[in-house]
């Protein structure tokens, strides 16, 4: 088959962006405390593990996981444990976000508590900051560029973007946030005008920005070159504005994560698969633009996990959005649809497409269809007298 003479070509990687965590070995950056690389002793500080007993916090997982917190001369257990509680921690939440993240400890109480004022700007009450901290300690306690932080904050607010998308990007992408406010403008910028010189309108950039910074703000990490370069090389790959501006609205920002080499290397994997023209090509992806943004290994794996099914390389053209779904979602829904009898190898993959909810409906309805009577039982019988 196609597919296996493409086993030797070369993997193609996405250019992605990856979230800036701290290893667990390693301790992070915290700007309200330094730290001592030339110690005279590796003893605890006996003074630290007495106060963190006292608030029932497990001393073997803080051994375990990051003992050098217990090393530090200044701690502020009591005044860190003293503001978890007045947002309503109690002491089962106040122990567990001490032991998940211990490093809380050696952060000065005054810059927690300029923390706390900045966090406080996107969450409703105390009451859902101190949630969001007991789920995201580490969010929390990483102190740093916290000017910076409300700039940016004050900068996404005005961009009409919702305060509980707002706390979601605290927790989940801290370091949009830490980037210098200006190079987040910048990028909206790029980003709007982008949009604009593909044909689109200005009342749908504002509805697609705040989309794309919701689902993929990470975009702002990325530089004005790499978003300009991807744009040129789909133009020169033969795509229209009107057809970009399709791959856009479906993809929002994830078009923007590819480089021209992945992108280059997924056409030529899925023109090679399908046997089709440029012109056939570039429809398949305005219809599924999973073919661009997988690379060449997934795309394989998936066309693999179908070809297995019994079901062909003309159906999978016919519906190419079947490629969304992975090998085991596949299997499953097939196993589903075969135990009422449907053979979705023989016929059209459309009931095997779409996300669970709907996969779940259309199932629901072969499933009435099956169960349904040859006859109307109430129907009136036309019966010679």
């Amino acid at each position: 088959m196609v597919w296996k003479l493409l086993l030797r070509s070369q993997s193609c990687r996405l250019c992605s962006f990856k979230k800036m965590q701290s290893p667990p070995e390693y301790r992070p950056f915290l700007a309200c405390f330094t730290y001592t690389t030339d110690r005279q002793s590796s003893k605890e500080n006996t003074r630290t593990v007495e106060k963190l007993y006292k608030f029932s916090v497990d001393i073997r997982k803080i051994r375990r996981l990051k003992g050098w917190v217990l090393l530090e001369d200044k701690t502020y257990v009591e005044e860190i444990a003293s503001i978890l509680q007045e947002l309503g921690a109690d002491e089962t939440a106040v122990a567990s976000i001490l032991e998940r993240c211990p490093e809380a400890i050696v952060c000065s109480p005054t810059a927690v508590n300029t923390q706390r004022k900045l966090w406080q700007l996107v969450c409703k009450n105390e009451e859902e900051l101190i949630k969001l901290i007991e789920q995201f300690p580490e969010s929390f306690f990483t102190i740093k560029d916290q000017e910076n932080q409300k700039l940016n904050v004050q900068f996404f607010q005005e961009l009409e973007l919702k305060n509980v998308v707002i706390s979601r990007l605290l927790t989940t992408a801290s370091n949009v946030f830490h980037n210098p406010v200006e190079k987040n403008k910048q990028m909206v910028r790029i980003l709007q005008e982008s949009y604009l010189d593909v044909g689109g309108s200005e009342a749908n950039m504002k509805v697609w920005l705040l989309k794309l910074l919701s689902q993929n703000p990470f975009i702002l990490l990325n530089s004005p070159a790499a978003i300009k370069e991807t744009l040129e090389f789909l133009q020169e790959q033969g795509f229209t504005s009107f057809e970009i501006l399709q791959l856009l609205s479906k993809l929002k920002g994830f078009l923007f994560q590819l480089c021209p080499r992945s992108i280059q290397n997924s056409i030529s994997f899925s023109k090679n698969v399908f046997k089709c023209t440029d012109h056939d090509l570039k429809q398949l992806v305005l219809k599924c633009p999973a073919l661009l943004y997988y690379s060449v290994p997934v795309l394989e794996d998936r066309m693999q996990g179908l070809l297995r099914e019994g079901i062909s390389i003309a159906q999978i053209r016919q519906t190419p959005m079947v490629l969304e779904l992975t090998p085991q979602i596949v299997q499953y829904r097939i196993r589903k649809l075969n135990s009422l009898g449907y053979r979705i190898k023989d016929g059209h993959l459309a009931n095997l497409n779409g996300s669970k909810k709907e996969f779940e409906a259309n199932f629901g309805k072969i499933q009435a269809k099956k169960a349904r009577p040859l006859f109307n039982p109430v129907a009136p019988l036309n019966v010679e007298e």
